[in-house]
């Protein structure tokens, strides 16, 4: 069986930069486990198959398709860059018709819609619990160490554990700290936690644009140590920020890239040049 693979850099408008995905058009199924076995090859974070849902489908003329994600070693539910690269292939590529598609996938029905500097997608928002340290403490300390932790929350939708540190870091802080992801899959094997967004507050105004918050992200459990722009995470991180700084505009950074202007309507506008609007 042959398909065309592209690869595809999110948010960077130059090549062998932003944060890349495969994307395979599948004319036909595929047996289960070629998924696993094609993501395992591209070797990226994220490789997405973009199926046909009828048989008499095209990619230029249909607007609905199938979606999956697959990390070199894992399914999973939702990824924001993989999606983003999937739609440019059809828009950009394929040249389809098109100006709004829908994809169906683990997490539900996901738009993405052409406008003139970039793509729209819309993804879920997903709300955050308090989540008591004790239950966590040794993921945290094996992760971070000694590093102080200002609050922490839980989603269980995405499994995705949020740890705030302490206020008194800063953007240069977070970047530089070493992470330790090797052992986090022994340390949590419950599979509770899937994924470990380390998060700051921003800083004021300066010189440079302000953002009122940074992250990174992290997800051994699927075989990826550190993605450096998740829009996963950033259905998380929108609701935690939102709730905690009263805000529906907000600017977010990531440890390597600008990537998002946050306006909770749950539209990414994902420019290719790494940013990322999200509107309410």
């Amino acid at each position: 069986m042959k398909f065309p693979i592209f690869i595809a850099d999110a948010f960077t408008a130059k090549a062998f930069r932003g944060n890349p995905a495969a994307v395979c058009l599948l004319e036909n199924k595929l047996d289960e486990d070629m998924h696993q076995k094609i993501a395992k090859e591209m070797n990226l974070s994220e490789t997405a198959f973009i199926q046909k849902l009828h048989p008499t489908d095209n990619f230029t003329q249909s607007s609905c398709f199938g979606l999956r994600w697959f990390t070199p070693v894992s399914e999973v539910p939702l990824c924001g860059h993989a999606t983003l690269a999937s739609a440019a292939v059809l828009f950009h590529k394929i040249k389809n018709m098109n100006s709004t598609l829908t994809f169906v996938t683990l997490s539900g029905e996901l738009k993405a819609r052409r406008e003139e500097d970039g793509i729209v997608l819309d993804l879920p928002l997903y709300p955050v619990h308090p989540q008591d340290f004790h239950e966590v403490e040794e993921l945290i300390k094996t992760a971070i160490g000694d590093t102080l932790v200002q609050d922490i929350r839980y989603s269980p939708d995405t499994r995705k554990l949020l740890v705030r540190l302490s206020d008194t870091y800063n953007r240069s802080f977070l970047e530089s700290l070493k992470v330790n992801t090797q052992n986090l899959p022994q340390v949590e094997n419950t599979g509770k936690v899937k994924g470990l967004i380390l998060t700051i507050k921003g800083e004021p105004d300066g010189q440079t644009q302000a953002f009122d918050f940074y992250s990174r992200y992290f997800t051994p459990w699927f075989g990826v140590a550190e993605d450096p722009v998740t829009g996963s995470a950033h259905t998380v991180l929108s609701s935690y920020w939102s709730q905690q700084l009263g805000k529906k505009t907000m600017h977010g950074r990531t440890a390597c890239f600008q990537i998002l202007k946050n306006l909770l309507n749950l539209k990414l506008v994902f420019l290719l040049i790494c940013t990322i609007h999200l509107k309410m």
